[in-house]
């Protein structure tokens, strides 16, 4: 691997890793301190004090899950990077200058970008389907 494929795949996972955090930062409890009561209310008073507004509780079920929160962020950066490498062998098609060998590699770039689109597509209509089954009968 060239140094600049390895530096293109470390600036890739650094922003993945940014996003991440960006993404799961701890958010800030809204309450303060006198609302809280006192520790003879027990543990119960203590986390719910310290829950942040729109915070997801459950982890599986209705729009505002953790599971469907994590589910729509990695649908969302899948699209983004599919939608980056058909813009990618596009321009690499367009700059092929004829070269055979360039012109397969744009088409194999596009035709794996679709490919990938596609299985984030199917892969989220099977988990919605596969939870709505598991949420429906619980």
């Amino acid at each position: 691997m060239n140094v600049i494929t390895k530096k293109t795949l470390t600036g890739v996972f650094a922003a993945f890793v940014f996003a991440l955090v960006a993404v799961f930062a701890p958010i800030a409890p809204t309450a303060n301190a006198a609302d809280c009561g006192t520790a003879s209310q027990g543990i119960t008073a203590g986390i719910s004090c310290a829950e942040g507004e729109g915070v997801p509780t459950e982890l599986f079920g209705g729009s505002n899950s953790i599971f469907t929160t994590v589910v729509n962020v990695l649908l969302f950066l899948i699209g983004a990077i599919s939608v980056i490498m058909l813009i990618y062998g596009g321009i690499r098609y367009t700059t092929s200058g004829g070269n055979s060998a360039s012109v397969t590699a744009a088409k194999n770039t596009i035709l794996y970008a679709i490919i990938g689109l596609i299985i984030a597509f199917l892969a989220f209509a099977v988990i919605n389907w596969v939870l709505g089954a598991v949420t429906t009968n619980v």
